[in-house]
């Protein structure tokens, strides 16, 4: 998918961008920092993730429409249409989404553009790999000397099964999917009552307080703080500020956290769909909620 750049994604950034210099400026060192910078790095990229979501919509859609014109196709060609008629005949149907490129398609062949480009250049338009391998299958049958009657059949057929097994197993996984949210809500529960209840419990009896809050000494002699203040003065106290931020326990649960979130949604979006890249709507839900979660926990 390629990255746009129009008023809305524009906006967006903007919008995002000033709500991070604000939360620069008023909110530096206060429970409401890291809520809020989360809030407008959130805001400043999330038109991209809305056009990835309704790119993967609109393919879904595509194979929807794609299965009922090459469902329409067979019945033209079965009727003693040759392809071509059939073709701009049965493109006079709606197919919701599709229906540009199915006119388009007609279009061309109707301007006596040969069958086998006219096709090529539908499955690009659509940039749908199911529909792609559909069309590849029909221009090889074909001009391998197979029946165009029998090659649509088979697609039809083929089609027809793996929308089937594609709904037969997201309706059996919907549960499993249910129940990794809620795995996920627990560990970030069990999380919070880690670091707002077990830690300072533990503080009393083996940490010691220091600027940064509580300082843990392990057997080894070295101390763990509790937190670490982020200097944004100069770019070389950023990376050791942050670097010390990493290495404190609130920066490793908050880090802990967003990491469980993003592989959960990936394996989420295995479970349901049978591929990794749509489970990231599902990272991208688990990680924003971990983040605003945990942050505002510690916060408190």
């Amino acid at each position: 998918m390629k990255l746009r750049m129009d008023l809305r994604h524009l906006f967006g950034l903007a919008f995002g961008l000033g709500l991070i210099a604000i939360d620069l400026t008023l909110f530096y060192k206060t429970k409401f920092f890291f809520p809020l910078l989360i809030t407008g790095i959130t805001i400043a990229w999330i038109q991209y993730w809305v056009d990835f979501f309704q790119a993967k919509i609109r393919e879904r859609k595509y194979e929807s429409e794609f299965l009922e014109f090459v469902r329409n196709l067979v019945g033209a060609v079965k009727s003693g249409m040759p392809i071509s008629k059939a073709i701009i005949h049965v493109s006079n149907s709606d197919y919701g989404a599709l229906n540009k490129h199915i006119k388009k398609l007609a279009n061309q062949v109707e301007w006596s553009l040969p069958i086998h480009k006219a096709l090529v250049i539908f499955g690009n338009e659509t940039n749908d790999s199911v529909i792609k391998r559909a069309i590849s299958t029909v221009i090889e049958a074909e001009q391998a000397g197979g029946n165009i009657e029998d090659v649509l059949t088979a697609i039809t057929e083929s089609l027809v099964e793996i929308k089937k097994i594609a709904m037969q197993r997201k309706a059996s996984i919907q549960g499993q999917i249910i129940q990794s949210y809620i795995v996920f809500f627990v560990f970030l529960g069990v999380m919070i009552v880690i670091q707002n209840l077990l830690i300072p419990y533990i503080s009393d009896f083996g940490g010691t307080a220091t600027g940064d809050g509580i300082s843990f000494i392990d057997m080894a002699g070295s101390s763990l703080k509790e937190n670490s203040d982020i200097d944004f003065s100069s770019f070389e106290g950023f990376m050791l500020s942050l670097s010390g931020w990493f290495t404190s326990l609130r920066g490793m649960f908050l880090m802990l956290a967003v990491i469980q979130g993003f592989f959960a949604g990936l394996v989420i979006g295995k479970l349901s769909e049978g591929d990794m890249m749509p489970g990231l709507k599902h990272s991208f839900i688990l990680m924003t909620v971990a983040f605003f979660v945990i942050s505002i926990a510690q916060s408190f």
